[in-house]
C-alpha cells in the first residue's frame, strides 16, 4: 500500500468499527469544526505533474490536535503526511496525489475524511469533516474531437474564451487587482475586528450588548484571517 493511503474499511458508516476499535461503542460527537479548503478536490487528468491537490487544514483552538486522512478508494490516491499534529491556530498543507488517473476513473466520485482528534495516540474524536474527490477528464480531448469533426459549426466552440476577453485594457487589470486588494484587507479587518469584541456571556465589559459575538463567529473569523494570511504570503 502506498505511503499514507488509509484502508477502505476505515472510512465506514456511523455505529461501525474501524480498524483498532475492535467493536468499541462509537465515538462522542465531535465538537470541533473542522476547517479545510478547499471544501471539495477536482483533479485534472491532464496536469504535467500528474493529478494532484493542495489541502489546507486550519486549526483555530488553543490547543495542538492530531488529524488523520482517511479515505474510500485509498488505491487511487497517494496522500504524503496523512497523520500528524497541527499546531494551535495553525494551519497545515497536505497534498493528495491521483496515481490512477485512466478514463474509468473520470467523474467518479470517491470522499475523505479529515478527522481531528485530541493530542495522544488514544485521544477522542472532536472534529470530522467528509469532502468528495473527481477527476475530471482531461481538456484536449474535446479539441482533439472538433478537429477530427469535418462539419462545419456555426460558431465557436463553447471551451473557446469570447473574443472580448482577449483585449481587455491593461488598465482594467490593474484595476481589478488593486479592488480585490482592498476587499481583502476590508475583509481582514472585519475579522480582526471579530476577534477583539468581547463574547457574548463575557462580564464587565463596556460595549453595549449587540456588539458581543458568539465564539462560532469568532472561529469563522480566524479561519477567514488565516485564509487571507496564506494568500498574502502566496502572492
Amino acid at each position: 500500500m502506498r505511503r499514507g493511503a488509509p484502508q477502505d474499511q476505515e472510512l465506514v458508516g456511523p455505529g461501525a468499527p474501524g480498524r483498532g476499535s475492535r467493536g468499541a461503542p462509537p465515538p462522542s460527537v465531535p465538537v470541533i469544526p473542522v476547517l479545510v479548503f478547499p471544501p471539495d478536490l477536482v483533479f485534472r487528468a491532464d496536469q504535467r505533474s500528474g493529478p494532484r491537490q493542495l489541502l489546507t487544514l486550519y486549526n483555530p483552538t488553543g490547543a495542538a490536535l492530531r488529524f488523520r486522512v482517511l479515505c474510500t478508494a485509498p488505491a487511487k490516491y497517494t496522500v504524503f503526511d496523512a497523520e500528524g499534529y497541527v499546531k494551535p491556530q495553525s494551519c497545515i498543507d497536505i497534498v493528495i496525489r491521483h496515481v490512477s488517473p485512466i478514463p474509468s476513473h473520470y467523474d467518479v466520485q470517491d470522499r475523505f475524511r479529515i478527522e481531528l482528534s485530541e493530542e495522544g495516540a488514544e485521544g477522542r474524536v472532536v472534529g470530522r469533516k467528509d469532502i468528495t474527490s473527481v477527476l475530471r477528464a482531461p481538456a484536449y480531448s474535446l479539441e482533439l474531437q472538433e478537429q477530427s469533426n469535418p462539419m462545419p459549426h456555426p460558431g465557436p466552440p463553447s471551451w473557446t474564451a469570447p473574443p472580448t476577453a482577449r483585449h481587455l485594457p491593461e488598465k482594467s487589470h490593474s484595476q481589478l487587482a488593486t479592488s480585490s486588494f482592498l476587499l481583502f484587507l476590508l475583509t481582514g479587518i472585519v475579522s480582526v475586528a471579530f476577534l477583539l469584541l468581547p463574547l457574548q456571556d463575557e462580564l464587565g465589559s463596556q460595549l453595549p450588548q449587540i456588539l458581543h459575538v458568539s465564539m462560532g463567529q469568532k472561529l469563522v473569523a480566524a479561519y477567514i484571517l488565516g485564509l487571507l494570511t496564506m494568500v498574502f504570503l502566496r502572492t
